[in-house]
């Protein structure tokens, strides 16, 4: 599983990480084989392919008649073809793919989507499935989602979502069940469930309290992990937390994921940790005054380990192998298309049996849906991300609940900000 976070604003102003691909992302395919970003500078800008499943990454620029804009938006398919939304009189985008021919690019015109005004349309993240691409229009009392790419005739309507939605996750491995965060009648943003083989059917996803803003930044189908950003355990601050989908215990909103004077946003969950959501490495984007850096984590683990990021870094995109390798996309004048490995630093014998001793009673957090978890306050040591190390000790295998409505779970030892 590969996933990229970029920071948007939300539709209630708040400013919270949004997974949704937005101008100047550099994009990652699903299954991790293709990526794409806008390459070039000043108004020499074009459409650029990462090829990331080879023995060593390779970039192919695609280049057109026109140079792009750069409010341009791209997603990579799963057979290496490029899918760019470019925004023609004002609100208006028109869809193409783009593909290598030789020294040429072959571009193949798809259509246009009439979007409700400037700026309202986006690309959600790359489908499971590697041939749908679909796009979120938001208007000011309903959301539409059009697929854009891998219909029979052009661009679809698929489904009108009552009020204003924004993020985008997937929930499975299909393609069929996506996960928006919604917004009705200016109340609080709730993470819902959207089917899309039904219409665009809608069901409540995530509700830690009635007024808490709870979204969904990442999901992993393998495990059922959840990444969420909430309001609900420090009123009108945002926590990260996490949960399993389907259990029946609560949200954990983790001290260690909590810095001060520094934004934390999930990048990307390690794959094939089946009914193992403990065992998930999850990569974070760390922004601060002094820059941005890396932190891998698992909710097994008591803390998060702090890594250097490589130089030419682009910020906010990782690629998780199934073995435990963090792989993060740079760009530098000498290296113009890079993968930087990186290893999580071994826990010490005494860490690893402090966090086993302690278990989900460890965690200073709140409830409400889905998951058992461990917290920590230390500040772990910055690391060379060149530094390869063993993994952390792992967790035992969870027992498998059934699914409850998230609501249901308590939410305890709650505390009001400040």
């Amino acid at each position: 599983m590969t996933a990229c976070a970029i920071e948007t604003t939300t539709g209630d102003g708040s400013g919270s990480g949004s997974p949704a691909v937005g101008p100047g992302a550099f994009t990652i395919t699903a299954n991790g084989a293709y990526a794409a970003r806008l390459a070039g500078s000043g108004d020499a800008l074009y459409v650029e392919r990462w090829t990331l499943d080879g023995p060593e990454p390779y970039a192919v620029p695609l280049p057109v008649a026109q140079p792009e804009e750069p409010g341009a938006l791209l997603t990579p398919l799963a057979d290496g073809r490029v899918l760019v939304g470019r925004a023609v009189d004002g609100s208006r985008y028109a869809f193409s793919l783009l593909y290598p021919t030789g020294p040429d690019t072959g571009e193949l015109s798809l259509g246009s989507v009439q979007a409700p005004a400037p700026g309202a349309l986006t690309l959600l993240p790359p489908s499971p499935d590697g041939i749908c691409a679909y796009a979120m229009c938001v208007g000011p009392d309903t959301t539409t989602l059009w697929l854009v790419a891998g219909g029979a005739f052009g661009p679809e309507r698929v489904a009108e979502i009552r009020g204003r939605c924004s993020g985008g996750v997937w929930l499975d491995r299909t393609g069929r069940m996506l996960a928006l965060d919604r917004q009705l009648d200016g109340g609080p943003v709730k993470a819902v469930a959207v089917d899309l083989e039904r219409g665009g059917e809608v069901t409540p996803l995530l509700q830690i309290t009635e007024e808490s803003h709870d979204r969904l930044l990442l999901a992993d189908p393998d495990s059922g992990l959840l990444l969420i950003r909430s309001d609900a355990p420090s009123p009108g601050h945002d926590r990260l937390g996490w949960g399993v989908l389907g259990s029946l215990l609560p949200v954990r909103f983790p001290e260690c994921l909590r810095l001060d004077d520094a934004a934390v946003t999930p990048m990307a969950v390690q794959p094939g940790q089946v009914l193992m959501p403990e065992n998930c490495g999850v990569a974070l984007r760390i922004d601060a005054m002094a820059g941005s850096w890396v932190g891998m984590w698992r909710p097994s683990s008591r803390r998060m380990h702090h890594l250097a990021a490589p130089v030419g870094w682009l910020a906010g995109s990782a690629l998780w192998t199934a073995d435990g390798v963090l792989h993060l996309p740079y760009a530098t004048a000498g290296a113009p298309c890079g993968l930087a490995p990186l290893t999580e630093p071994a826990e010490t014998t005494a860490e690893a049996g402090a966090e086993a001793g302690t278990g989900a009673g460890a965690e200073a957090g709140s409830g409400a849906t889905a998951a058992a978890a461990t917290a920590g306050t230390r500040t772990p040591e910055l690391t060379s991300p060149t530094t390869r190390t063993g993994a952390e000790a792992g967790a035992p295998e969870p027992k498998v609940c059934r699914p409850v409505p998230l609501q249901q779970a308590p939410l305890t030892n709650r505390k009001t900000a400040g």
